[in-house]
């Protein structure tokens, strides 16, 4: 027998070959899952949307300067405060107007998350938010601020994990402020006068002081 008549293949090899693979696929388990009948499992620190906490910003802009797809819009105006206290002077803080994300240009780099110094922007798993129209995956605070509810909480601490840094204070040594040195009443501390203070005519200084100048 040749090598050539060895290269022929049978007669309907070929098809019994794809029969089977077909049957063994009709027989595994199917991995499927029908959306939106059955939901999908997804991991829980999934990057869905981008939730808003509105109390916790300070519209210090961090976000938006920092996003590269200039995706978020901020508008705010400011406002005077009473002062706290009286004789304090009145503060003026920024409030918050809108915040806006445009979904239809954010690359979900989180970026804006990390950057942002007072916790105000988190991960949602949540994504059905799709639409017909464009302009609809601009999304406003107060669609933002209904994310809030869907962020699942922070994941555990690792056994044997070392501690965050923001409970440890990154390895710095604790800040001890020094005690205010205060008076007493029954040990006054005295200030021995000069000799120039004492020769302008105070005689009570004049006797307390030596002629050079130092107590006695």
């Amino acid at each position: 027998m040749t090598d050539e008549t060895r290269k022929k293949k049978l007669p309907g090899s070929g098809l019994a070959k794809g029969l089977g693979v077909t049957l063994k696929s009709m027989t595994a388990p199917s991995v499927t899952q029908e959306y939106p009948h059955q939901r999908p499992d997804l991991p829980p620190r999934s990057r869905g949307v981008i939730g808003l906490l509105e109390e916790n910003c300070t519209v210090c802009m961090l976000c938006a300067r920092e996003c590269p797809d200039w995706c978020i819009y901020i508008d705010s105006h400011k406002e005077t405060q009473a002062p706290a206290s009286e004789g304090a002077r009145p503060r003026v803080r920024n409030v918050l107007d809108r915040f806006a994300i445009d979904y239809a240009l954010c690359m979900y780099c989180g970026i804006c998350i990390e950057v942002c110094p007072f916790d105000a922007l988190f991960w949602s798993p949540e994504f059905e938010y799709a639409t017909h129209d464009l302009l609809g995956l601009t999304h406003e605070r107060e669609e933002l601020r209904e994310w809030m509810w869907t962020v699942p909480p922070p994941p555990a601490d690792t056994t044997n994990a070392e501690p965050a840094k923001e409970v440890s204070g990154g390895g710095r040594p604790e800040r001890v402020r020094p005690e205010r040195a205060t008076r007493s009443a029954e040990s006054p501390s005295v200030v021995p006068p000069t000799a120039a203070q004492a020769a302008e005519g105070d005689p009570a200084s004049a006797a307390e002081t030596d002629a050079d100048g130092t107590p006695p």
